[in-house]
C-alpha cells in the first residue's frame, strides 16, 4: 500500500493579527506564498511536479477570498499549471488540507501535493465571513432550541464541567509562554521559521524573524490581573454558576501567520531525491457536542489511536492547540497524557493561532520536537468550530 510522508514543513513567524502587528502590512496572499514559496526553495523541488495545493482558511472573504490558495501559488511562483484549493474545517483547516493531502497520495491521485494554511487575522476580522447574517439557519436552531454560544462561553463551559480554577488556567497559560520563550532561547524554532521582510507603520521593510506575541516575562500573578473576557448579562442569565475565569491571557491571541508541508509518497520521493522527514501515520476527524464545541479533541484523540493501533503512552510528543487553557487541560484530564510531552515548544496562548494556518503550524513544530527529543510517534489535535477536531499521528523517520 502506498504510504504519505512529509517532507519538509516550514512556517513564518507569527505576527499579532492587529493593526500594528508586525506581519499587518502583508497582504495574506503574499503572507502565504511566502511559506509555499520557502518550502519549495528548501526542497529543491522542480515546482511543475506539484499536483495541488490544498491550503485552509477561515475568513474566506475579502484579501483572503476568491480560492486565496490559487493565488498564494501563483504569487509564490509556482507555474499556473499547478492548481490549488482553499479548505474551511474551521481552526482546523489546514490539518485537514494535511489529511486530504495523504488522502490523495495514498489513493494514487497525487504524486507530490503541498498542504499549507494561512490567517491575516490584522486584516480580515476573526467572523467578518457571517457578514452579520445568520450561518446556522432555522433547522438548526430549532434543533438547539437554546441556541448555541460563542467559542470562550464553550471554554468557561469546559472550565467549569471539568472544576479548573482561574489560578489553573492561569498556571498553565504562564507555562505555555516560558515554554516557547526557553524554545526561542536555545534555537528550537531556528529551522522550521522562514524570516520574511513586512512593512512598517513608517513605509520601512523591517524583518520579522520570531514570534510576536511570546511574552517571556509572563506570570500567573500578573495573568491573575485580568479581567475575564466573555462575561456578558446575557450569558450570565443563562449559565448562572459560571466562574467566569477565561481571559485574554489564558486564551490564545489574535494572529497572523502561514505554514505549508510538502507531502509525497516514500516511493515518489526516493524516485525525486528527497529525504521523507516523517510519515503520515495515522489521521481521524470527529463531532462533539456543539455547545461545549472545543472538546471534539478527545474523542478525535481515542479515535486516531484506534486507527493506529496505538496507544497513548506510544506517543512520545503531543501538539494540542491551546485555543483556550481549559480545552488543553480538559483534554489532558479525559486521556491522561503527560504535561510534560504536551506542547513541549509552547503552544498558542503563547506563539499564537493564526487559524486557517494553524493546523499546518502545529504540524511543523511537531516534526521539530520529534526531531529534537529522538521521539519516534507524535499526536496533533485541533479543536474546531462547531464542536469538530481532527487528529493526526505522525512517525519520525530521520
Amino acid at each position: 500500500m502506498t504510504d504519505a510522508v512529509i517532507v519538509d514543513a516550514v512556517r513564518t513567524p507569527i505576527g499579532k493579527g492587529k493593526p500594528n502587528g508586525a506581519l499587518a502590512g502583508v497582504h495574506p496572499v503574499d503572507l502565504h506564498a511566502h511559506a509555499l514559496r520557502s518550502l519549495v526553495d528548501r526542497t529543491g523541488l522542480d515546482p511543475s511536479r506539484i499536483d495541488d495545493v490544498i491550503s485552509g482558511a477561515v475568513g474566506q472573504v475579502g484579501e483572503q477570498s476568491m480560492n486565496t490558495a490559487r493565488w498564494a501559488a501563483l504569487a509564490a511562483g509556482l507555474p499556473e499549471s499547478v492548481p490549488a484549493v482553499t479548505v474551511d474545517r474551521q481552526c482546523g483547516s489546514s490539518q485537514q488540507a494535511i489529511h486530504f493531502a495523504a488522502q490523495g497520495v495514498i489513493a494514487g491521485a497525487y504524486d507530490v501535493v503541498i498542504a499549507s494554511g494561512v490567517e491575516s487575522m490584522s486584516r480580515v476580522p476573526m467572523g467578518s465571513q457571517v457578514a452579520g447574517r445568520d450561518p446556522f439557519g432555522p433547522q438548526v436552531a430549532a434543533r438547539y432550541p437554546d441556541g448555541l454560544v460563542p467559542q470562550g462561553i464553550s471554554a468557561e463551559l469546559i472550565a467549569a464541567k471539568w472544576g479548573f480554577t482561574r489560578a489553573r488556567l492561569d498556571e498553565f497559560s504562564a507555562e505555555s509562554h516560558h515554554r516557547a520563550a526557553r524554545a526561542w532561547a536555545d534555537g528550537r524554532f531556528a529551522a522550521e521559521v522562514a524570516p520574511l521582510k513586512a512593512p512598517a507603520p513608517d513605509g520601512t521593510l523591517r524583518e520579522v524573524t520570531t514570534d510576536e506575541t511570546v511574552r517571556p516575562g509572563t506570570t500567573q500573578e500578573i495573568l491573575a490581573g485580568l479581567k475575564p473576557a466573555f462575561r456578558a448579562d446575557i450569558w450570565e442569565q443563562r449559565f448562572p454558576n459560571l466562574g467566569w475565569h477565561v481571559t485574554a491571557g489564558n486564551s490564545s491571541p489574535i494572529n497572523d501567520g502561514a505554514a505549508a508541508l510538502l507531502i509525497t509518497s516514500t516511493e515518489t520521493a526516493a524516485a525525486l531525491g528527497l529525504k521523507p522527514r516523517a510519515r503520515i501515520h495515522s489521521f481521524a476527524v470527529a463531532g462533539d457536542d456543539p455547545l461545549l464545541m472545543l472538546t471534539g479533541i478527545i474523542p478525535a484523540t481515542h479515535k486516531v489511536l484506534a486507527k493506529a493501533g496505538l496507544s497513548l503512552k506510544d506517543i512520545d510528543a503531543f501538539e494540542v492547540n491551546e485555543a483556550f487553557a481549559s480545552v488543553v487541560l480538559a483534554w489532558q484530564h479525559e486521556t491522561g497524557a503527560n504535561p510534560a510531552k504536551v506542547n513541549i515548544n509552547g503552544g498558542a496562548t503563547a506563539l499564537g493561532h493564526p487559524l486557517g494556518a494553524s493546523g499546518a503550524r502545529l504540524a511543523t513544530t511537531l516534526l521539530s520536537v520529534l526531531e529534537q527529543t529522538g521521539g519516534r510517534y507524535g499526536l496533533q489535535t485541533m479543536c474546531e468550530a462547531g464542536g469538530l477536531a481532527n487528529a493526526t499521528i505522525i512517525e519520525r523517520l530521520t
